[in-house]
């Protein structure tokens, strides 16, 4: 096997990147990851130096993996401030860093997609080795692989790669017909707490659209960058994305898009951007100028719900972060990430620090499904 580096998506032929990466993960295709570089969002100027892997096996592509060096942690999802303090007080350097991710994306999902019929252990390893090998010739300090699927994540650890564990809350459809017969599963309280926030948005007159990404407008798209432009304002931050990354996503893969706007009195007040893979709604941007009751819970989650019930969706999620989301039915679950520190003195200390942060998330955990609002938790 070899592998080859390439420093750009728009150097990798798109069916034979997408051969592997297949439609059902949105965020691996190559049209995703090609915008978020021509739009300049990812990019040499924005501290992510695109050097993705491919690896060929007598001349036939057998497994990629995208693959960034970091000059910086912002966008990841996956916070390692605190270990790139402590390299700077021992008066060593943390970045560049190699990192295997999607920006900006804290979704969970495939990160080294790999031929059928390829074993996949032998693969992974071959690339672990590649970046150990090769990781000196960066002056990098590290490899870290962010959000991969669970059946990555265990290779990865079978290579040495240190796990860290995080937790997210999403939504698992259980055969249910429709919203009311979700509700039914409630105990009463809750039930009647979703209820109201849904009669709240009738109350304020506020009707939504739910629109393919085939039938969004330029004028949409607009209305929509401004909302998510306010997110990030809100909090005094500039967004990760551009305009042009939506435009691009708009006229390459439309067909995984789905734009959810509230209107009040003909005017847009609000939207939410989701993506729509083989089997889960992923949710992702979402914005408003004013703030309405309940009006973020019915266009992020409600209507996502909503839409999963009617297409026969098996799983939502929503992405990072949002406690709020448990008494709405979305179960923590764990995610991951791997890593592999260079120096074996940082690496002996990172392990103690993930062996008790562990215990810790596991708690989190515990006492959050508590907090579920089932009649019976399953």
């Amino acid at each position: 096997m070899k592998a080859i580096q390439f420093d750009s998506l728009i150097q990798i032929d798109r069916d034979q990147w997408n051969s592997l990466a297949g439609p059902d993960y949105p965020f691996l295709r190559h049209e995703f990851l090609l915008a978020l570089e021509r739009s300049r969002s990812a990019c040499p100027e924005t501290g992510w130096h695109p050097r993705h892997i491919l690896v060929y096996e007598h001349n036939e592509l057998v497994a990629l993996m995208p693959l960034y060096l970091k000059f910086h942690s912002r966008g990841e999802y996956v916070f390692d401030y605190q270990w790139a303090e402590a390299y700077h007080n021992h008066r060593l350097v943390y970045y560049p860093k190699w990192l295997t991710a999607i920006p900006f994306t804290p979704c969970q999902g495939p990160r080294i997609a790999i031929k059928t019929g390829v074993d996949q252990q032998s693969i992974v390893s071959f690339i672990t080795s590649y970046i150990k090998e090769t990781i000196a010739d960066t002056g990098a300090s590290s490899w870290h692989c962010l959000f991969p699927d669970l059946s990555s994540t265990e290779q990865l650890e079978s290579e040495g790669l240190s796990l860290r564990t995080g937790i997210q809350f999403q939504w698992f459809n259980k055969g249910y017909r429709d919203f009311d017969d979700y509700l039914d599963s409630f105990s009463a309280a809750k039930r009647k707490q979703v209820r109201r926030e849904r009669r709240r948005i009738s109350e304020q007159d506020i009707q939504f659209r739910r629109i393919p990404g085939r039938d969004i407008s330029e004028q949409d798209w607009e209305a929509f960058y401004r909302f998510y432009q306010m997110t990030y304002f809100k909090r005094g931050m500039q967004p990760y994305l551009n305009f042009d990354f939506f435009l691009e996503i708009a006229a390459t893969m439309p067909e995984q898009l789905l734009l959810i706007v509230a209107v009040k009195d003909g005017d847009y007040i609000g939207s939410a951007l989701s993506f729509i893979g083989n089997d889960t709604l992923y949710g992702r941007y979402w914005g408003c100028h004013e703030e309405y009751h309940s009006l973020h819970f019915e266009a992020c989650y409600y209507q996502g719900l909503d839409y999963c019930l009617e297409n026969n969706l098996t799983r939502f999620d929503s992405g990072a972060q949002g406690e709020h989301k448990i008494a709405r039915g979305f179960k923590p679950v764990y995610t991951y990430s791997a890593h592999w520190i260079k120096d074996r003195r940082f690496a002996v200390a990172i392990d103690d620090f993930l062996e008790r942060e562990t215990a810790e998330i596991e708690k989190y955990r515990l006492l959050a499904e508590d907090h579920l609002p089932f009649k019976q938790q399953t």
